[in-house]
């Protein structure tokens, strides 16, 4: 049914007059914009191992964006832990890195329209048998979890499926998304959260080696930010209702989610 819905919309995307689409947005005239990435959140966007390229679904959809606005894209990279503070600074004009909307955040930038959404899942090794379920998880008090501190898994383990309390013994904070599930496969912790995105990119490249368990935990939109007061965020919102519209953002969904594999 997934597989169906992407085709109906690359149909639809290729019936419609996407250059009039185009020409109803906001001409930005050129201007460079600086967008700052992380490139550690595969598909959306990660280093090529065999390129050494930064691609991904937000890349694409960047691109996309850019050429229809009419700006050129200078890309910078990040921590995620700066990256929040350095947009709210005014050292770049955009970050994308798969970044939940959230009320808190708001308070130090400003945040496009929702361009994803996305639901927590449990990452675990193949060969777990464990727990199951989040429940479970909760109940096995020696598993830890890999998470990276500020993040929407983060909050999402800790408040949905341990006891609320952001010092818990049983949450290993570490640097990169990549670092928590290098030490999932290691075995230095049990748990990774991750939403279904990333989720499955890791699961296609590890050979066997990873699989998702349990339900959907919860669901969080994914939107770009911005510093308050950006003139950038109404054009952005524009192309991005554009792109939804035409198919282009169900075409990339396909491409990256469904036909692309992560290391091969």
């Amino acid at each position: 049914m997934l597989r169906r819905s992407f085709l109906i919309a690359i149909a639809a995307t290729l019936m419609s007059p996407v250059m009039s689409v185009a020409a109803d947005l906001p001409d930005l005239k050129g201007k460079t914009v600086v967008v700052v990435t992380e490139n550690a959140y595969p598909p959306l966007q990660f280093v090529d191992p065999k390129s050494g390229s930064a691609i991904g679904w937000e890349y694409d959809a960047m691109g996309e964006i850019a050429r229809r606005l009419n700006f050129k894209v200078e890309y910078q990279n990040t921590s995620w832990d700066a990256m929040i503070q350095a947009v709210s600074d005014g050292q770049y004009d955009i970050g994308m890195t798969g970044i939940s909307i959230k009320e808190e955040r708001k308070e130090k930038v400003d945040f496009s329209d929702p361009y994803m959404r996305s639901e927590m899942f449990m990452l675990v090794r193949a060969d777990e048998t464990r727990f199951t379920d989040a429940k479970s998880f909760a109940a096995f008090d020696k598993g830890l979890v890999g998470a990276q501190a500020g993040t929407t898994p983060f909050y999402t383990v800790v408040y949905d499926v341990l006891d609320g309390n952001e010092q818990n013994p049983r949450v290993k904070l570490m640097e990169t998304f990549g670092a928590t599930v290098q030490a999932l496969k290691t075995g230095d912790v049990d748990l990774v959260l991750t939403d279904g995105v990333a989720g499955k990119g890791y699961v296609d490249a590890s050979d066997g080696a990873l699989k998702l368990i349990g339900g959907p935990l919860g669901g969080d939109d994914f939107g770009f930010i911005f510093k308050k007061g950006s003139d950038l965020v109404a054009p952005v919102n524009a192309a991005i209702a554009a792109l939804k519209a035409d198919g282009t953002f169900a075409a990339l969904d396909k491409k990256w989610f469904l036909d692309y594999k992560l290391g091969q």
